[in-house]
């Protein structure tokens, strides 16, 4: 047969490894964003555990909402000037195009010379 622990002796045996565990209060919401999405936890308990050193978080939630996030792309100034030049638009509308297109220097160039 078992013998249960008491919540007092877990708590001394886990000061003896060198493990502490506490709880964040009043948490609203935890968010791990990804290159591709968000995932949101709202009204979640979180608990984080100390050993050695490092932290470790546990979450718990039961409303748990997954989105899709754009990427942003950066566009480099020389591609910027490139289709200014090419166009003969502003820097302004260069730069929206190269946007619009994904980066792709040949669509930018395309799509402002049709408007």
């Amino acid at each position: 047969m078992r013998r249960k622990i008491s919540p007092r002796e877990a708590k001394r045996m886990m000061q003896r490894m060198g493990l502490s565990m506490d709880t964040i209060p009043d948490v609203e919401e935890v968010i791990v964003k990804t290159s591709t999405k968000e995932i949101i936890i709202e009204r979640p308990e979180v608990a984080v555990l100390k050993l050695r050193g490092q932290q470790i978080f546990q979450i718990t939630g039961e409303n748990i909402v997954e989105r899709q996030t754009e990427k942003k792309i950066e566009i480099p100034e020389e591609d910027i000037r490139l289709v200014a030049d090419q166009t003969g638009k502003s820097m302004e509308e260069a730069k929206k195009a190269l946007e619009e297109s994904g980066g792709d220097l040949a669509k930018a160039i395309l799509l402002l010379q049709t408007r």
